[in-house]
């Protein structure tokens, strides 16, 4: 007995006495990621020299039976620091200038890890140099926490098969430790509270041809572990087109010799403030395949699909049909609104052909009315139907006149979908068609690579308001946490703009009479608040010209800036936004169910007079939620401007200078 306790101390003795730790340090030195290799890889981080995460092991297994980082052997350890500047046209900001520290373990075996430290989170990730392709059996991938930090999660929505989900959630605020992955996994991107040290957002960039993450919790450890969605090996396509898995295989993917793989992102903020400005998706993301880019126009649409094509004292049968889409254009037109979508409908789905559409609606005449009025048109498909026909399809619409596509119903990411969606969006931009991506995961960066792509899902938006009972939604609350978490990963089509709005104890959802929870303040405010590139007016065209004021107030803001700071909040509380668009300055404020009184500092402000278009809540927006006051008044970069803001409130300020 005696001897096997020898012999297993000095194992251990040699395998401590082998291991060597590699520190990468950011340029501020707020962060550090010590790497120690030994009989494995594991990485820690430091947050002011404060350890958060630790022995997080690193490994990739594949389908031959090699482990990548089992029993590895450094041959070569590279260093560079760089700084670059990235023009980012249809973002938060018109360019991002950033600095690395950046750091490569060259491994026997034909394997690498690449590491970066920035000043808003680390990363690392698999390289592999081999001659001949391989199958990934599984990525260890690990997140393991320091203490048992407050969370903020969304799970995938409920099902058999729990690698499928529409990534439509709300949140879940909990301990790490409350973690568990028995119905359903959680996804991307999730915060961590440090407390003094602020927060950790768990991310993932430069999803090519690679399998999306989801996470569980760790047994016997407060962390998480990612699950990867294995290859699929049958599929079934259903009746309205959709390609969903059957069966799966034993792999997480089959993969070219020579790549590079996913980004592990771990974004890092001081405070709530700095989490809607990270920018560590967008900057890992491989740079932009599209040379031109001048026929790329951002904007607003309007949409059809909220308020079911519903409209009112017009002199025809409303719905899917030629004279429906030209009073959306009409009034398109009339607010100075780029585009006009096309929802679902427009084809027949069990046709499942997109040439082919519905004998009451004439799309070339359309087009050409469009044309006459500035307006341009979007169409709606389920994304396999695209993808079948992708290149014809998208030569024959972009001949006609169509601005682009926007694609739903992928319900995954295995695989299989995130080439779809990487094949998609080369198609379109080759055809110079724009691409909205819908029933799908976060963004990881494919708007950087394809800035055709101008919009996402991936967040539990406003059409929610159609079917969910007020007991089981807090819009509110999911619209204060959404500027701090999911913005993070990149742009979102949350779809507001709702005129029928409700406080808490009124709201109903009815179908075709959609109604938002809060106040109309809010919704004005959200499209300063989300990153959202082609936005959209949810709303029937005939509620809009009811309110003009507000729609004219919502058709003057832009959807794209060169400037963007967070004045003031704090997560699932409130946040306040201004953003800069030429000359010009925007401010969006909301706040949760909790009312809250602010005062507005506008020292961002430059020198000079300005004149301030407020949109604030009325004094009777806590019981009608679309009460509310617009002001128009001479501000300075002294000036303070008050707000009540009611349960669910907001306000909105359009900011112009006098000269």
């Amino acid at each position: 007995m005696k001897r096997l306790i020898l012999i297993i101390s000095f194992t251990f003795c040699t395998i401590a006495l082998n291991a060597k730790i590699y520190d990468l340090v950011n340029p501020s030195g707020k962060l550090k990621l010590q790497v120690e290799v030994s009989d494995h890889i594991t990485w820690t981080l430091l947050v002011n020299n404060n350890e958060v995460m630790s022995d997080n092991r690193v490994s990739m297994s594949l389908a031959d039976g090699r482990v990548l980082g089992s029993s590895p052997k450094v041959e070569k350890m590279l260093r560079k620091t760089m700084s670059e500047k990235i023009i980012s046209p249809f973002y938060r900001q018109a360019s991002i200038a950033t600095t690395y520290n950046a750091m490569t373990l060259r491994f026997q075996g034909n394997y690498s890890l690449e590491f970066r430290a920035y000043d808003d989170g680390v990363a690392y990730r698999f390289i592999t140099e081999m001659k001949e392709g391989y199958q990934v059996k599984d990525e260890c991938v690990e997140f393991k926490f320091a203490d048992d930090y407050d969370m903020i999660i969304p799970y995938s929505d409920k099902r058999a098969d729990k690698y499928m989900s529409s990534f439509e959630s709300q949140y879940t605020q909990q301990k790490v430790s409350e973690s568990t992955e028995a119905e359903c996994f959680g996804f991307f991107p999730i915060a961590l509270n440090l407390k003094e040290n602020g927060w950790l957002l768990l991310m993932e960039s430069d999803l090519i041809s690679y399998p999306g993450a989801f996470v569980r919790s760790m047994e016997g450890s407060i962390g998480l572990k990612v699950v990867f969605p294995p290859m699929r090996e049958t599929e079934k396509e259903t009746s309205s087109g959709c390609l969903y898995p059957q069966t799966y295989k034993d792999v997480i993917a089959e993969v070219e010799g020579t790549r590079s793989f996913p980004w592990r992102v771990i974004g890092y903020a001081a405070d709530d403030k700095e989490l809607p400005l990270n920018n560590m998706v967008y900057k890992l993301a491989p740079p932009s395949r599209v040379e031109d880019i001048s026929w790329i126009l951002p904007g607003k649409s309007t949409w059809d699909w909220w308020n079911g094509a519903r409209l009112y004292g017009v002199d025809f049968i409303s719905g899917n049909n030629t004279e429906t889409y030209k009073y959306h254009i009409d009034f398109a037109s009339k607010f100075g609104i780029e585009y006009v979508m096309i929802d679902d409908g427009w084809y027949n789905f069990r046709d499942k052909n997109m040439l082919a559409p519905r004998a009451d609606l004439n799309l070339s005449e359309l087009c050409a009315y469009a044309r006459e009025k500035g307006v341009r048109i979007i169409l709606w498909a389920v994304g396999h139907t695209l993808e079948k026909d992708a290149e014809e399809i998208c030569a024959y619409y972009a001949a006609m006149g169509i601005a682009g596509f926007k694609v739903d119903f992928f319900e995954a990411q295995d695989q299989h979908v995130v080439e779809t969606l990487y094949y998609l969006a080369e198609v379109t931009a080759k055809h110079k068609l724009l691409l909205n991506i819908h029933g799908t995961f976060k963004p990881t960066g494919l708007n950087r690579t394809w800035p055709n792509v101008l919009n996402y899902e991936g967040v539990y938006g406003l059409e929610q308001m159609k079917w969910t009972d007020k007991d089981k939604a807090n819009m509110p609350l999911n619209d204060v946490l959404i500027p701090y978490i999911r913005m993070a990963a990149g742009p979102l089509d949350y779809t507001q703009g709702a005129m029928l709005n409700a406080s808490k104890n009124d709201y109903r959802s009815i179908d075709h009479m959609a109604m938002s929870q809060g106040t109309r303040a809010h919704q004005l405010a959200l499209y300063v608040i989300f990153d959202s590139p082609l936005s959209m007016l949810c709303d029937s065209p005939s509620n809009y010209l009811r309110e003009e004021e507000c729609t004219r107030f919502i058709a003057s803001i832009p959807t794209c800036f060169e400037k963007t700071i967070v004045v003031d909040g704090k997560v699932g509380e409130n946040v306040v936004m201004a953003r800069k668009k030429g000359e010009n300055w925007y401010v969006g404020g909301i706040t949760s169910w909790n009312p809250t009184d602010y005062s507005l500092n506008l020292s961002f402000l430059e020198e000079g007079e300005w004149t301030a278009e407020v949109i604030k809540d009325g004094v009777n927006s806590n019981k009608i939620g679309f009460d509310y006051k617009k002001q128009v008044l001479t501000v300075d970069t002294n000036s303070m401007l008050d707000f009540q803001m009611a349960s669910g409130g907001g306000f909105a300020v359009i900011l112009t200078p006098k000269n």
